[in-house]
């Protein structure tokens, strides 16, 4: 198949995080082949820096920085780098997510606030971070990957399904506030994606089996599925589309 190329999306700079492995490092792919200039970070140095190299052959080689997104002052920072590198931020992705499984009462205070330090504080202080660029350069682009688990709500996951709806909210909240400023604000929700994570842990025969029969689509969710929805919402193509949320999960919803 031949799919779109975004002109506007040539030059942007772009900052993902979670940029190392699975969805992730899709959409780090999918931006250097837009020719943007793209920016990701994450804990997995080695494979960050391996897909960083696997990059290069392209046009403008992406950037990686080594950051633990639960700690505030350095994923700030690491944003603030970037725009000192490129003197801009056009598009910024929170993507990183942690969805380890816990039963409820298996959660402690300290387990419980590293999930949300993850899954939801570290976006909204990554967009902290990029609004005053944005505001100052005339808008930009937001995007918060969510899940469609947070409209279920599966068991043993209670501190990833919270932070998930939570994006929800804030992606709403965010986008009324700086729609003013030109800054869009969408949240992206996909269903069980075919990553290796997943692969290793969960996505057994028998539980894709089970997934199959509650799709429409009876074919795998890849990383490329949810990197193409993203180009588009990243891209002018969708200029007039903020606070709204797209599912992509082949009819499960």
């Amino acid at each position: 198949m031949t799919f779109a190329q975004y002109p506007s999306l040539k030059g942007r700079a772009v900052f993902i995080t979670g940029g190392a492995t699975g969805i992730g490092a899709e959409l780090v792919r999918a931006f250097v082949e837009q020719g943007a200039i793209v920016t990701f970070i994450d804990i997995l140095s080695t494979e960050g820096e391996r897909l960083s190299e696997d990059l290069a052959v392209a046009s403008i080689r992406p950037t990686f920085q080594s950051v633990d997104v639960t700690d505030v002052a350095q994923l700030q920072a690491s944003i603030r780098r970037a725009i000192q590198q490129h003197g801009r931020l056009d598009v910024l992705i929170n993507n990183v997510a942690d969805d380890s499984r816990h039963t409820p009462l298996e959660v402690s205070e300290t387990s419980w606030r590293k999930c949300l330090a993850i899954n939801l504080d570290s976006a909204f202080f990554a967009a902290q971070a990029a609004i005053p660029v944005m505001q100052s350069q005339g808008g930009g682009v937001i995007l918060n990957l969510s899940s469609i688990n947070a409209l279920f709500g599966p068991i043993d996951m209670p501190g990833y399904v919270a932070a998930k709806a939570a994006l929800l909210g804030l992606t709403k909240s965010l986008a009324r506030q700086y729609g003013g400023d030109l800054i869009r604000v969408n949240a992206i929700l996909p269903g069980w994606v075919v990553t290796q994570r997943q692969l290793d842990h969960w996505l057994t025969k028998e539980a894709e089996i089970k997934w199959s029969e509650l799709v429409a689509i009876k074919e795998r969710i890849l990383p490329a599925d949810v990197a193409r929805l993203t180009l588009f919402l990243a891209a002018d193509d969708s200029q007039r589309i903020t606070a709204q949320s797209f599912i992509i999960d082949a009819g499960r919803v």
